[in-house]
């Protein structure tokens, strides 16, 4: 690996006819937009006999979302993607360390074993061994963690030089040895040795697996001290492992060590974003190493690269003085060809982040991402900032901490057993200093990747970039049932719309800090649920009820209107298809990505928005709950099989099914008027906007009236649905008409 060469260790690609499209799309549909926004606009000043509370609540939903697809286009002005050269880099001698933050809250929700297939394999990384530390915050301090840990560290010494010696690509010792042999693309396979050696290599595993198991069946799993315990902080070696330990093989060994922070019921803990911001400081004093990979505890490293990958960005010396972060895709080792649920965000990380990465970079983006620990100071480092006082009262009272960020400091492994470490990591150390406001990853919102992102680095001049190579660098556990989505989902848009209503709002804190398109790609992550859950329930009950009323809120067939209306919907679902198709998905992904997004906007969406105007009049305050990452076997053959869970919460369903009872009955009451009254022309857009939900959600009709397994609607749900449409449209009825 030279660099005399001076080849780019990377490239970046502009697809000219992609911006070409995109821009032209952008253009038309803005004018037909503001023609349909005109007709509106104009039955103000006409007289007219349609009732003006409906055509004003309408009017509103289609000015909110021709505000969010505006937003949107920032996204598709300047889409990029990106080729890295891992060989170009220097060599090893030249590269800088590398800590890596995995985050692990509950092991009854994230399984031990999982757990420590992720440690294992960012332990397994394609890297400088004595320049690799990983680090695991167990937020409650479950001794089956720290076992598991230790055992861990014994498998990884035969696990690393295994994957070393063979070439092995995916450094998870559970998904490797439960892939077909044909996927795990092994150069050695045939070789007897190498056969005979993954024999003995796989039955150790089979008892690390069965040795952590026991722990989690005898041991404390931590629930009854996951918000009252001290902190404890151990360097996995040979001191805590039962087995004989070959000096030989832990000299090529990354460096481990388990955190768990002293929480307390009287301390706010700040969830994840307190849990990383420990780590930042207890790594600060034990490696202070330059760079640091986040990782969510259920993703582990697909490819051994990725370290050297994002070392292509970051080594750049055109890049690197504002270069904080390289974020890689979410991607999912359990995602079926039916992903009904679009737990693969297909979205998100296939069309929307290369358009980011085209402006000033994607945001923090929860894992999967290599960030330069400088950037997460904020200011208590600049250049000319000396003074010990000020730094202590940003960062707080440790000597040691602050003389990492000082520079000139050897860190030493050692720190782990004094009291100065443990101090970092107790629940008052942030008290009274800039930790979760100005240092570290920030407290104000449950999204504290969003908003740090976009608040300490994209708004202080740092850049990012965004690489998605073909091969997924890590791989996580996607959601398989519709409960686990929604609440995840839930939790996202409270966290999302904490920053919209916020003085960080990023149409007004963020316009003068980074560019236009920039702060737009901001606002609509934030902005988003609230855009949709009032748009979707508006457009999902107001022309329908005006329907069964015999009212018309759409031009009729013969004016020239209709056609802006028709180009408007016809052209933005086309468009929809256009990109599901060129990002590889298939025609019925499209079907799924139409479903999933009306019942986000109408369950996750509402509650979210709804609870973060709650926490922000102080009705409430901030929770967090863990995805559960455990499966259900029945709920994952439903899964795979394409068939939707319906076991979840009533709060989630009966908007989900009053929806859907209310458009079938007003299509039907549509269809009445259109044969027997022979109103087509004058309702055909109101007849067709309930025909469009109800076959685009027909699995919820199927859930209510066809199914009889346990993942059906309960007929109690259905029941009280019924009731709430009836009772919407008696007094919809009574007060809009």
């Amino acid at each position: 690996m030279d660099q005399s060469s001076n080849a780019p260790m990377h490239l970046c690609h502009v697809n000219k006819l992609t911006i070409f499209i995109n821009r032209t799309y952008t253009v038309i549909y803005s004018v037909a937009l503001s023609f349909l926004l005109y007709y509106r606009a104009s039955f103000f000043f006409h007289d007219t006999k349609t009732p003006i509370l409906p055509s004003l609540i309408v009017f509103a939903a289609e000015l909110v979302s021709s505000f969010e697809w505006l937003l949107t286009q920032a996204y598709r002005w300047r889409p990029v993607s990106r080729t890295v050269f891992p060989e170009r880099l220097p060599g090893d001698d030249k590269l800088p360390a590398v800590d890596v933050f995995i985050c692990t809250a509950d092991p009854d929700l994230e399984p031990t074993v999982a757990v420590m297939n992720t440690v294992i394999s960012a332990m397994a990384l394609d890297y400088p061994p004595e320049k690799l530390h990983v680090y695991l915050s167990d937020d409650g301090g479950a001794d089956v963690t720290l076992n598991g840990m230790r055992e861990a560290w014994t498998f990884a010494k035969r696990w690393i030089p295994f994957c070393e010696r063979y070439k092995i690509k995916c450094r998870s010792p559970k998904a490797y040895f439960s892939a077909a042999e044909d996927e795990n693309e092994d150069g050695a396979l045939g070789v007897t040795d190498f056969i005979q050696e993954r024999q003995i290599i796989q039955e150790k595993y089979e008892v690390f697996k069965e040795r952590v198991r026991e722990y989690a069946r005898h041991g404390d799993t931590g629930s009854s001290k996951r918000r009252d315990h001290s902190a404890m902080i151990e360097v996995i070696q040979e001191s805590s492992s039962n087995h004989t330990f070959e000096e030989n093989e832990a000299k090529n060994m990354p460096l481990l060590v388990y955190v768990s922070r002293e929480k307390r019921p009287s301390h706010a803990h700040h969830f994840k974003a307190g849990a990383l911001n420990v780590l930042l400081r207890v790594s600060g004093v034990i490696s202070n190493s330059p760079f640091i990979l986040g990782l969510d505890c259920d993703m582990y490293c697909n490819d051994p690269s990725s370290a050297r990958q994002a070392m292509c960005f970051h080594l750049d010396p055109k890049l690197s003085p504002t270069l904080a972060l390289v974020q890689f895709p979410h991607k999912f080792h359990n995602i079926s060809k039916n992903d009904i649920y679009d737990s693969q965000m297909r979205e998100v990380f296939s069309v929307l982040y290369q358009g980011f990465d085209g402006l000033q970079g994607p945001c923090v983006s929860g894992t999967g991402y290599y960030i330069k620990r400088l950037s997460l100071y904020g200011e208590s480092l600049k250049d000319d900032h000396k003074d010990l006082m000020e730094l202590r009262q940003s960062v707080g009272p440790s000597n040691e901490f602050i003389k990492s960020l000082l520079g000139n400091y050897n860190p030493n492994m050692e720190m782990a057993q004094l009291a100065e470490t443990q101090q970092l990591a107790s629940c008052t150390y942030e008290d009274d200093t800039k930790w979760g406001e100005e240092a570290g990853f920030l407290y104000a919102s449950v999204v504290e990747d969003y908003f740090t992102g976009f608040a300490s680095l994209h708004c202080k001049g740092w850049n990012s970039v965004y690489c998605n190579p073909p091969r997924p660098q890590f791989l996580g556990s996607g959601t398989a049932n519709l409960n686990d989505f929604l609440v995840q989902g839930t939790r996202w848009s409270s966290g999302l719309v904490d920053v919209a209503i916020s003085k960080y709002c990023p149409l007004i804190y963020g316009l003068s800090k980074m560019s236009f398109p920039e702060s737009m790609c901001y606002a609509w992550i934030a902005i988003f649920p609230i855009c949709r859950f009032f748009s979707l329930w508006c457009l999902a009950t107001i022309p329908q009820l005006c329907l069964v009323n015999g009212i018309s809120l759409y031009p009729e067939v013969s004016n020239s209107f209709f056609w802006i209306f028709s180009f408007v919907f016809v052209s933005s679902v086309l468009r929809h298809l256009y990109e599901v198709l060129t990002t590889e998905a298939s025609l019925q992904h499209w079907i799924y990505e139409q479903r999933i997004w009306m019942m986000k906007a109408v369950t996750s969406h509402l509650y979210g928005s709804l609870d973060a105007f709650m926490k922000k009049f102080g009705l409430r305050e901030a929770s967090f709950f863990p995805t559960n990452k455990v499966d259900d076997v029945e709920q994952l053959r439903r899964y795979n099989a394409g068939v939707f869970d319906f076991q979840t919460s009533a709060h989630f369903l009966v908007p989900l099914a009053s929806l859907v009872i209310l458009n079938m009955a007003s299509l039907c009451v549509g269809i009445a008027r259109v044969i027997f009254l022979g109103e087509l022309e004058k309702l055909f857009i109101q007849v067709f906007i309930p025909f469009y939900a109800v076959v685009v959600n027909y699995p919820i009709i199927e859930g209510m009236l066809i199914r009889k397994d346990s993942g059906r609607i309960p007929p109690s749900v259905t029941l009280l649905s019924a009731t709430a449409s009836i009772i919407f449209c008696v007094l919809g009825s009574v007060i809009f008409m």
